[in-house]
């Protein structure tokens, strides 16, 4: 008979959200630093734009993990796009990709920027998103919840640290 010690208790009743919140906690101490995003919007409907938002509501409160909006790519760890590429977006997402310092993160929220979704095959686009810059995680949903958004970047900060310890080597 094992005798299960409290905090072990805690910590199998803890929440998906406070699992999240602990593990971008633990990720942002492993890198040293607070992620920093930019969000582009490469013509979407602002369903995930809303979302993204409201992941930096006090219900949600991304910030308090660091991660904070930034007002321009060159201060960014992650890039978070939203949209279908249109034409007129095209060579602005490239531009922004190419002053994002590496080394960075894309992460494609939202079906549009995932797969093209009802503008998929359209003229005026250019999804999905991989077709014009490299994606590095893909958050799927029209539009996705904040969590499975905060689960993204989660993921991007995996992917960052992996890109942080590769660069170290060399």
């Amino acid at each position: 008979m094992s005798i299960k010690v409290p905090s072990e208790e805690r910590r199998e009743n803890l929440s998906e959200r406070e699992r999240l919140e602990r593990r971008v906690t633990g990720l942002c101490r492993y890198i040293g630093r607070s992620p920093w995003v930019f969000h582009v919007n490469t013509g979407s409907c602002n369903g995930c734009d809303i979302e993204i938002i409201a992941a930096l509501t006090p219900r949600y409160d991304a910030e308090r993990f660091g991660v904070k909006l930034v007002g321009s790519p060159r201060h960014a760890d992650i890039l978070l796009v939203t949209g279908p590429v249109t034409s007129q977006s095209l060579e602005r997402v490239k531009l922004i990709y190419e002053q994002t310092p590496e080394p960075k993160i894309v992460i494609a929220v939202g079906a549009c920027p995932t797969g093209g979704s009802v503008f998929y095959e359209s003229p005026f686009t250019n999804a999905p998103l991989s077709n014009v810059i490299p994606v590095d995680v893909y958050v799927p949903g029209c539009p996705p919840r904040p969590e499975a958004i905060l689960q993204g970047v989660v993921l991007a900060l995996e992917k960052l640290i992996e890109k942080l310890k590769g660069g170290s080597e060399k």
